[in-house]
């Protein structure tokens, strides 16, 4: 690649025309990727299933499909690759507030930060988040001379929303048009502001996402720290799409875009609830009248009814654009009328009940029933058959009222900032990515807290999808729709890597073959995907170290299962995910536990080649060169997962 790039240059091609050489090539490259693929899995889903052993045939070419999708995902994604170059300058007079979150972090780590933060160019107003209330961090701050803000006494009792919380917070004790966001560890170039608000020229861009850098990494990077594919091209196509998210750190982003985003989600979810609450009330209006004794059916069914053409009013309110606090005024209203028409048509029950009481207390009571108060509080009696009109009556007020605040920054995932700028670009803001390090952060030190990270990335980005997927979310376009579903389908890699991994032991080991033989039109079909596939990454990559980054997609596929698993159950049953946040300082311990499932299968694996190998030594097999193929495959994934052998080990140097 780098003679080729060397020859372009000497025939008169400068950085312009090479960039647009690369950008043509990728687009030839993706289509013919796609191609290739598509001609490769319909033979092999047609003919070459060895269905003698269909579990396991079915389950790879099930990973096969997985694999094609994420490349074709991946290919989309940078099809439209967009390099911005220098940035527009900066319009003088704008009024902007600069973010460092913190919670607990060591307080000279962020004393740095503060500092750095405080000497950027541009004017503005710096200000610590500090979610910990840190005696200590309030005195730094009051010695740097930077703005400190904690959390207010409205939310006590109430869920924190952890990092999303602490911004939400600070925006209500703040008033810059613009906000700089950073976490406690990255500490900005002076020139940071300077190299990004130009691009609010455009009154329709709402955030603009730098990369971030590491300056603490190791060489050889051992916990695959720097993210040189994603911050780079994978960014940089998402851009193409104007669906570059925002990354949580060393970002720009505008609070009108960010107010409106979340009035109008807050209108949706008020919406959403008002509705499922009316079908929920129609579903107990059903169930009640179907327990009516023939006895009671005369005297109750029409209130009943009348309480569901309150529902069905109510819903048409709602359909005709009538506002949220009328609507259920009036539903109110109408479930309170029904239930005093029960109570008027049910006296003689209500007496026998009253039976059992004193007759001077009786007589007393019924002197009161035409007392509304005491009326309503007979209809809601448990004891009373009104007990589901009194339900109907509390669902709306109940759900409508829980915990309905205005939220500008997005609170349905442990990682704020994906869902945050997805529902940006469906309200038509736009983003920019900005391909210049101009923050240096702290990467984690130690295998436990850099899996930490990843985990708490992976059950985010999951719980995105699962709550509001880009595919059915309103306001995106498809391009958009599919560029963050390729950052979320990534991590669904887990179970489809086991099959990969097992599959060279299961043939080994055991002669299991999921196709009907590994012929020649296997390979002519198989070879050239794969070739393709390998140079579109290289020419997306070009010139960035990204071998690291292959090998722990791989290798993690423990955490992502785990991800997935947890995220699901989280959205789905309720089970709580806890706020993580990434410790800034090496912590000791042994690391070998955590990667016990990546060992055991490297040792499956190493047993397999060493028996297919004796195998084909001792003239036991006459299939040589599936074996061989296999034996390829297993040392490949040796290779692959032997990463996380690195990071086990890992001490640091003195120095560092």
């Amino acid at each position: 690649m780098q003679y080729a790039r060397t020859t372009l240059l000497r025939i008169g091609w400068g950085p312009a025309e090479w960039a647009a050489f690369r950008r043509g090539l990728i687009k030839i490259l993706v289509i013919t990727n796609l191609i290739l693929g598509a001609y490769y899995l319909l033979w092999r889903g047609t003919v070459s299933l060895n269905w003698h052993a269909w579990w396991f045939a079915l389950a790879l070419f099930g990973a096969e499909l997985y694999s094609y999708i994420g490349s074709f995902l991946f290919g989309l994604t940078v099809f439209r690759l967009k390099e911005r170059g220098e940035p527009p300058p900066a319009p003088p007079g704008l009024r902007v507030d600069v973010y460092i979150t913190c919670y607990n972090e060591p307080v000279e780590l962020v004393r740095k930060t503060v500092r750095a933060a405080i000497a950027i160019r541009y004017p503005h107003q710096t200000y610590l988040l500090d979610d910990g209330n840190s005696p200590a961090m309030r005195a730094m701050a009051a010695e740097e001379g930077c703005g400190y803000i904690i959390r207010s006494p409205v939310w006590q009792g109430f869920d924190r929303h952890a990092k999303a919380g602490n911004l939400i917070n600070a925006l209500e004790h703040t008033t810059g048009d613009f906000i700089l966001i950073l976490d406690a560890d990255q500490v900005p170039l002076p020139t940071i502001l300077d190299c990004t608000l130009g691009y609010f020229t455009d009154p329709l861009v709402a955030l603009v996402q730098t990369p971030q850098y590491f300056i603490n990494v190791p060489p050889g990077d051992p916990f695959g720290s720097q993210a040189p594919l994603f911050y780079g091209p994978i960014q940089q196509g998402k851009d193409g799409w104007n669906a570059a998210f925002f990354c949580g750190s060393n970002a720009v982003l505008r609070r009108e875009a960010l107010a409106r985003t979340g009035i109008r989600f807050f209108v949706r979810d008020v919406e959403r609830r008002i509705r499922r609450t009316l079908r929920e009330a129609d579903t107990v209006v059903k169930r009640a009248e179907r327990t009516l004794t023939k006895a009671d059916r005369h005297r109750i069914a029409p209130a009943l009814r009348a309480l569901r053409q309150a529902v069905r009013q109510a819903r048409h309110e709602l359909s005709r654009g009538d506002t949220f606090q009328e609507v259920t005024e009036r539903f109110q209203q109408r479930a309170e009328a029904a239930a005093r028409l029960i109570v008027a048509a049910d006296l003689q029950q209500i007496m026998a009940d009253l039976a059992e009481i004193q007759a001077a207390e009786a007589a007393e009571i019924m002197r009161s029933l035409n007392d509304e108060a005491i009326l309503a509080e007979l209809a809601a009696r448990e004891r009373s058959p009104l007990a589901a009109i009194e339900t109907v009556r509390q669902l709306i007020p109940l759900l409508v009222n829980e915990a309905m605040e205005y939220l500008p920054i997005s609170t349905i995932s442990v990682t704020e900032d994906m869902s945050t700028s997805m529902r940006l670009h469906a309200c038509g803001w736009r983003s920019v990515y900005h391909d210049e390090i101009l923050a240096h952060g702290l990467a984690p030190e130690d295998l436990r807290s850099a899996l930490q990270q990843r985990l708490r990335w992976a059950q985010g980005t999951i719980q995105v999808m699962l709550r509001e997927n880009p595919l059915t979310l309103p306001g995106l376009s498809w391009g958009q729709r599919l560029a963050y579903f390729d950052t979320m389908w990534s991590y669904l890699s887990g179970v489809p890597t086991i099959i990969y991994l097992i599959s060279p032991p299961l043939f080994l080991l055991f002669g299991l073959l999921p196709v009907n033989a590994l012929s020649a039109e296997f390979f002519w079909r198989l070879v050239p995907y794969l070739l393709i596939n390998q140079l579109l990454f290289a020419v997306i990559s070009w010139g960035r170290p990204t071998w690291r980054g292959q090998q722990y997609s791989l290798a993690l596929f423990p955490l992502w299962i785990k991800a997935v698993v947890s995220a699901a159950a989280n959205v789905w049953f309720g089970k709580k995910l806890g706020f993580i946040v990434t410790p800034k300082t090496r912590q000791t311990g042994r690391y070998f536990g955590l990667v016990r499932w990546q060992l055991a299968m490297m040792i499956l694996l190493a047993v397999s080649i060493v028996v297919g190998l004796l195998q084909l030594t001792l003239g036991w097999r006459n299939d040589g060169l599936p074996v061989l193929v296999n034996i390829f495959w297993a040392v490949y994934d040796l290779i692959m997962l032997s990463v996380v052998i690195d990071a086990a080990l890992y001490q640091p140097t003195e120095e560092q």
